[in-house]
């Protein structure tokens, strides 16, 4: 069964930070393609410790300054 999550994914730096907020996971890339590469692979590992662990529910809300 495929399952979808989100991937945010920010400028820090020198660096793109991505993160799935659904599972709590980040990685990071030099451009945004690696990022979303590296935190697909980093979920990836993530589900394969643990299944059929269901993520803890989050909410997802912007913030503006």
């Amino acid at each position: 069964m495929e399952k979808k999550f989100s991937a945010v994914i920010a400028k820090e730096g020198k660096w793109f930070v991505s993160f799935c907020p659904e599972l709590g996971v980040a990685s990071q890339g030099k451009t945004r393609q690696s990022a979303l590469k590296n935190l697909r692979e980093a979920v990836e590992l993530y589900l394969e410790d643990d299944p059929i662990r269901l993520p803890v529910k989050r909410g997802i809300f912007e913030l503006f300054s």
